[in-house]
């Protein structure tokens, strides 16, 4: 028994610690200082997500930094799927801190992104069915609004019912609120100016010129 509670253990701690460095790799920044962008967090609006680099005029920057960000959330899934043999409470706990990591990287003294990217990465490797309605309902939103952050929160609020919706193990809907807590507590702000009616529509560019604003970011 001592040894399998070792090995629990173990695999714990792997799983979510490497979930937390995973999700702390902060590929916005890599991706725009290595394609010569500069530092994007002195871009827009400061943040490291695919949305702000985007802003940089660099569309080939901004898709290697939301496949980065998502990906990071799959692969620390699916190595805690490989550690765990699919059991759902570890699966969940290093999808949520791969998705922490982003949102406090450690790398970057804890100023990270939004998450939404990696909150999409974490839902697809882990509940599929899950990731792909809260997919289908943020391209909704953002076609008929034109606002990323409003997509963002009506997916993220959504993703919990959706994961009951779809009989998914109860982990895995306690993930869904634990991400759909942070996501709209990081968009603070944004939740402010969608209430006055000035949060930028989808397409706004920013250059490195203007100094940083209140954080709008999408995918970050």
């Amino acid at each position: 028994m001592q040894d399998l509670a070792q090995a629990v253990y173990l695999t714990l701690g792997l799983t979510i610690l490497g979930g937390y460095l995973l999700g702390s790799i902060p590929f916005g920044l890599i991706a725009t200082r290595l394609g010569g962008a500069g530092d994007i967090r002195q871009i827009g609006s400061g943040n490291i997500g695919a949305t702000n680099v985007l802003r940089s005029g660099r569309k080939d920057l901004a898709a290697i930094t939301l496949i980065g960000d998502a990906g990071k959330g799959i692969v620390a899934v699916l190595l805690a799927r490989w550690l765990s043999h699919g059991n759902p409470a570890i699966i969940a706990l290093a999808g949520g801190a791969a998705f922490t990591g982003h949102l406090f990287p450690v790398w970057l003294k804890f100023k990270g992104g939004k998450g939404v990217a990696t909150f999409y990465g974490v839902l697809l490797s882990a509940c599929w069915p899950v990731g792909l309605l809260a997919a289908v309902t943020w391209l909704a939103v953002a076609a008929l609004f034109r606002i990323s952050s409003l997509a963002a929160l009506v997916a993220a609020a959504l993703a919990a019912p959706f994961a009951l919706a779809t009989d998914q193990a109860a982990p895995f809907t306690v993930l869904c609120l634990f991400m759909a807590v942070l996501i709209f507590i990081r968009h603070k702000d944004n939740i402010s100016r969608l209430l006055k009616g000035q949060e930028p529509r989808i397409g706004k560019k920013k250059t490195a010129e203007e100094p940083p604003t209140p954080d709008t970011d999408l995918a970050g």
